[in-house]
C-alpha cells in the first residue's frame, strides 16, 4: 500500500552499496559494495563471461548476476583527447589486440569542485576519460531498448561511475543501460578564436556535447553486440545531463542518434539569448592571458591541473554555448519553430529544487526585488504570496526554484508539446528520509538531484532510513522510465494513466510520490508571469 511520509529532507553521509540478486516485495535487495568487489577479485570464483566483439576488439565482463545482468565497464568510445588533441572534436577509438577486460571504470574527466554527493568508483581524474559503461542481460539479436545516461554536475563536475548511477536495476527490467563520460569545464567547454579558426566548421566551445554525440554514434554502431536495439535509443539525464538532452534534441549533428528523451530538472531554454561563440571566445582569450599562454600551443602545454586551479570557484566560466555548429542558434528558437528532434519526451523537476529552510521566508521581499522590476512587484506578490510565515517560506522556495531550474524545464515541455510531439510532464515529490527516520519537517520537498537514486533503484547508495514507500516510488520510476524506453509511453499497472501534456494551460502532469497522482496544471500562470516580467 502507498503511504506518504512527512515532507522534508535531511542529506547526510553515504553508504557504499550496489544491487545484487534477489528481491523482497518486488524491490531489489542491496548489499555492500565490498561483497561485489570480492566476488570479482583475482583468485575468487567469479569468472568472465563469453567475449563480446565491438569495432575496436573483444571485450570480457564479469560473470552475470543471478538475473543475468553483466557489466562492461570503462569502454573507450573515442581516442584520448590529450596533447595536440586537447580542445578538438573526439576521434574514433583506438583498437586493441586480444581480449580487453571491461571490469573497472575508466578515469573520470578532469573537473573542478565536484559536489559532495558524488561518490566516484573510478581510480582518479584524467584527460583520457572518454569511456562508457554498459549493463545488460541481453544477447546479440535480442534488440532490447537502450537507455543512455548523461550525468549532471553543472558541466564542470560528475562522472558516469558515481555509485548512484549503477545500471544493474534498470538492466534487470529488460533494457540495455549505458552511462557515459564527457569532457567538462575548461577542458570541455572552452572557446577561443584560434580554436574556431582551426575548426572546419569555424566553431569551438562545445567539446563536451561533441563527446556525447560521439558516444551515441558508438552506441549506434556497437550496441547490438550487447543485445541492444540501435533503432530504439532513449537519452536521459539530470541537471546538466538534462540540459544536454535538450541541447542534443536541437543539435543537427545529433540527428537520428536517439529516438526518445527524458529530462530531469534542467533545460537549455534560457528566456534571454544563450551565450554566443564570440562572447565565449573573448572570455577564452582572457583566461589564456591569466595562465600566461600566448597561443594554442602554449595552452595545450599547460597541465590540466593548472587550468583547473586557474578556474577555481568560477564554474560558470565554461558552459555550453551557441557555437554555430553543435548548436547553430539558441535551442529555444529551434524548439519554438518545431525543428527539434521529433521524439517522445518525458520532462519534469523536483518539488523543491532549492530547498531553503523556513528562515528564508524573511527574505521573500528581497528575493522579489531581485527578480522583478518595481512595476511588477504587486503582481508578483500574487504569484508568490506572503500572508503568513509558512506562506512566505513556501513562496521563497518556489521563487528560487523557478528562477534556477523550473522555468527553463517548463519551457521545454511547453514548446515540445506545442509542436505536436508526445510530451509527458512530471513533478518528483518524494522527499528523502533522514538518517534515522522520516524526512525532517523543516524542508519543503524533494530537492534538486534527489530523484537520481529513485530513478536507478540505488537507494542504498545513501545510508538513510528508506521506507517501504520510498522503495515503491523507486520501483515505480524504474517501471515508468523503462516502459517509456520500450514503447514511448510511460505506464505502470500500479497507477492511473499518465496523459500526454497539453501546452498553454489545463494540462495534466504526474506527481511522482507515494501514492502517485495525476493532477491538473497549477504552475502555468505563475511561470508565464515570471518569464514575461522578471529581470
Amino acid at each position: 500500500m502507498w503511504s506518504r511520509p512527512d515532507s522534508g529532507i535531511v542529506a547526510s553521509g553515504r553508504a557504499r552499496a550496489v544491487m545484487r540478486k534477489g528481491s523482497k516485495g518486488g524491490v531489489p535487495i542491496l548489499v555492500p559494495i565490498w561483497a561485489v568487489m570480492l566476488a570479482a577479485a583475482p583468485g575468487h570464483t567469479a569468472q568472465v563471461q563469453s567475449d563480446v566483439r565491438v569495432e575496436q576488439g573483444l571485450l570480457a565482463a564479469r560473470a552475470p548476476d543471478a538475473h543475468g545482468v553483466r557489466a562492461y565497464l570503462g569502454i573507450p568510445y573515442a581516442a584520448p583527447p590529450t596533447g595536440e588533441w586537447r580542445w578538438r572534436p573526439p576521434r574514433p577509438p583506438v583498437a586493441w589486440d586480444g581480449v580487453r577486460a571491461a571490469d573497472r571504470f575508466g578515469d573520470r574527466c578532469v573537473q573542478t569542485n565536484p559536489f559532495d554527493d558524488m561518490l566516484f568508483q573510478s581510480a582518479g581524474e584524467s584527460e583520457d576519460c572518454l569511456t562508457l559503461s554498459i549493463w545488460t542481460g541481453g544477447e546479440p539479436g535480442e534488440a532490447r531498448p537502450v537507455m543512455v545516461w548523461i550525468h549532471g554536475g553543472g558541466h564542470f563536475s560528475g562522472a558516469s561511475d558515481e555509485r548512484r548511477h549503477d545500471g544493474t536495476a534498470l538492466a534487470r527490467r529488460g533494457v540495455v543501460l549505458v552511462a557515459i563520460n564527457y569532457r567538462l569545464g575548461v577542458l570541455g567547454f572552452f572557446a577561443h578564436p584560434e580554436l574556431s579558426a582551426e575548426s572546419p566548421e569555424g566553431a569551438s566551445g562545445n567539446y563536451g556535447l561533441l563527446d556525447q554525440i560521439a558516444a551515441l554514434r558508438w552506441v549506434r554502431d556497437n550496441i547490438a553486440a550487447f543485445g541492444g536495439d540501435p533503432g530504439n535509443v532513449t537519452i536521459f539525464g539530470e541537471s546538466a545531463g538534462s540540459w544536454s538532452v535538450s541541447a542534443l534534441m536541437a543539435s543537427p549533428p545529433a540527428s537520428g542518434l536517439f529516438h526518445k528523451a527524458i529530462g530531469q530538472s534542467g533545460a537549455f531554454m534560457f528566456a534571454t539569448d544563450a551565450e554566443t561563440r564570440a562572447a565565449a571566445e573573448g572570455r577564452g582569450e582572457a583566461f589564456a592571458a591569466e595562465v600566461g599562454a600566448g597561443g594554442l600551443a602554449d595552452l595545450r602545454a599547460v597541465p590540466a591541473e593548472r587550468l583547473v586551479e586557474a578556474v577555481g570557484r568560477r564554474t560558470y566560466l565554461f558552459e555550453a554555448i551557441v557555437d554555430g555548429h553543435v548548436l547553430p542558434e539558441p535551442a529555444r528558437a529551434i524548439f519554438a519553430r518545431g525543428e527539434q528532434a521529433p521524439v517522445p519526451l518525458v520532462v519534469g523537476w523536483t518539488s523543491a529544487e532549492v530547498p531553503l529552510g523556513p528562515s528564508a521566508g524573511a527574505y521573500l521581499d528581497t528575493m522579489l526585488g531581485e527578480a522583478f522590476p518595481p512595476e511588477s512587484r504587486a503582481a508578483a506578490a500574487v504569484h508568490y504570496p506572503g500572508g503568513t510565515a509558512e506562506e512566505r517560506w513556501r513562496s521563497a522556495v518556489t521563487l528560487a526554484s523557478d528562477r534556477w531550474m523550473v522555468r527553463e524545464t517548463w519551457t521545454w515541455a511547453e514548446l515540445h508539446a506545442r509542436a505536436g510531439f508526445p510530451t509527458y510532464r512530471y513533478l518528483f515529490d518524494q522527499p528523502r528520509p533522514s538518517a534515522d527516520g522520516p524526512p525532517a519537517p523543516d524542508v519543503p520537498g524533494a530537492a534538486h538531484a534527489q530523484d537520481i537514486e529513485f530513478t536507478f533503484g540505488t537507494l542504498a547508495s545513501l545510508p538513510l532510513a528508506w521506507s517501504e514507500a520510498d522503495r515503491e516510488v523507486s520501483h515505480l520510476m524504474g517501471t515508468l522510465w523503462t516502459s517509456f524506453a520500450r514503447t514511448g509511453v510511460p505506464a505502470a499497472e500500479s497507477m492511473p494513466r499518465w496523459p500526454a501534456w497539453i501546452s498553454g494551460g489545463g494540462g495534466r502532469f504526474l506527481r511522482i510520490a507515494a501514492p502517485p497522482v495525476v493532477e491538473i496544471e497549477r504552475d502555468d500562470a505563475r511561470l508565464r508571469f515570471l518569464e514575461a516580467s522578471s529581470r
